[in-house]
């Protein structure tokens, strides 16, 4: 027995040590639970938020199942309410950490990194098509501009993605603004490593960047994606990466409020705006996306009934984009559900991940004809044309 007591001591002393000190403080309350977007699926989870917080206090092994530990979207809206302000996502990552020691990930998401190691990106694509989204556009290489435009590898390397990255270039082109791209020579920022667990990984990629980006001269840093945003900004830093980093919509609203760009098209469209967790809740930037949609001539803007701190994640984050989840298990379907019966005609976002599992939904409910996802950097790039 006293082998079995000190084999679980062990464990949670290890979740400790990698990042989850708040594992102790948890009081069970279970409003994390509460808060969960799970409890709003069609069929019931066995995921708990409540009940792995508890499991890891106690050092119990079975983590590694994909419907418990690895079902978390990390969206944060547990963290909001937790009245002790525990760091929850910071518990999940630590325990995720010591399984993806035990090799004991879902396979899924072993592809993922090992696609990561070999291509420096997460989408089994060859690193010298890192640049292909350019194809066509006159945009500059990194020498001594004001900016870096820092490119996901999803626009980087998706095709519907690549439409994102295109809109945000160009619409920076046509503000004037001094940026240019680093290209092939960048790896992923390596938020979804982090969040497998793969600790090891993570430091690698952090550093590898971070020695780049400073022999270049790199000072500042615009981001097409709100996971690169939060993990530039709050992560880099422990590894010696400061960065004066801002997100796009930050930057267009800021360009608007100076009157470097004006947007003058007229687009008759109902939209409907759907929060990245990352960019939202995560990193508080509700305002900006708003600004840039309200600036639009003629674009009718609806919210959902949950938004800002209150919204409901798409499902992509925490590496979950990679996973496979059941028809009726996605709370993207509930989303694309909600913006049909608001009737908007698109659903827009600011994060490559929620119009991947934006437009799955659509497909999903046999939606995709009648609605369309869409960045705001697509819609504002066309305003401005």
């Amino acid at each position: 027995m006293s082998e079995v007591i000190n084999y679980f001591d062990e464990v949670r002393e290890i979740v400790q040590e990698m990042g989850g000190q708040d594992i102790t403080t948890c009081m069970q309350c279970g409003l994390c639970s509460g808060s969960c977007p799970w409890g709003r699926m069609e069929k019931e989870s066995p995921f708990s938020i409540r009940q792995m917080i508890y499991m890891g206090r106690l050092g119990l092994e079975g983590f590694e199942s994909d419907d418990v530990l690895y079902a978390c979207t990390t969206c944060g809206q547990c963290v909001v309410r937790c009245p002790r302000e525990v760091k929850i996502i910071d518990i999940v990552r630590a325990m995720r950490a010591v399984v993806c020691e035990t090799g004991g990930i879902p396979k899924n998401l072993k592809a993922v990194l090992g696609s990561i190691n070999s291509n420096g990106n997460p989408w089994s694509q060859d690193a010298e098509k890192r640049t292909s989204w350019t194809a066509g556009l006159d945009i500059p290489t990194y020498t001594d501009q004001e900016y870096l435009l820092f490119v996901c590898c999803t626009s980087a390397f998706d095709g519907r993605s690549q439409k994102i990255a295109r809109a945000i270039a160009t619409t920076l082109q046509k503000a004037g603004v001094s940026f240019g791209i680093i290209g092939n020579e960048e790896k992923c920022c390596g938020e979804a490593v982090r969040k497998i667990g793969a600790e090891e990984e993570f430091s690698s990629l952090a550093e590898s960047n971070i020695e780049l980006f400073n022999n270049k001269g790199v000072k500042k840093i615009i981001t097409t994606s709100p996971h690169c945003f939060y993990t530039f900004k709050n992560e880099y830093p422990e590894f010696g990466g400061e960065f004066e980093v801002i997100h796009y919509t930050e930057l267009f609203a800021q360009l608007i409020s100076e009157g470097k760009i004006k947007p003058s098209k007229e687009i008759n469209q109902k939209v409907i705006y759907h929060e990245p967790c990352y960019l939202g809740r995560h990193s508080k930037v509700f305002e900006a996306p708003r600004n840039l949609l309200n600036a639009i001539p003629s674009l009718q803007t609806m919210e959902f009934d949950k938004s800002k701190d209150d919204s409901m994640c798409c499902s992509g984050g925490g590496a979950r984009i990679w996973m496979e989840t059941e028809a009726g298990m996605r709370f993207s379907d509930v989303k694309a559900k909600e913006a049909m019966a608001k009737e908007a005609n698109l659903v827009v976002t600011a994060c490559p991940y929620c119009v991947v599992m934006l437009e799955d939904s659509l497909k999903n409910i046999d939606k995709d004809e009648t609605m369309a996802v869409k960045d705001i950097s697509e819609l504002f790039s066309e305003s401005i044309d």
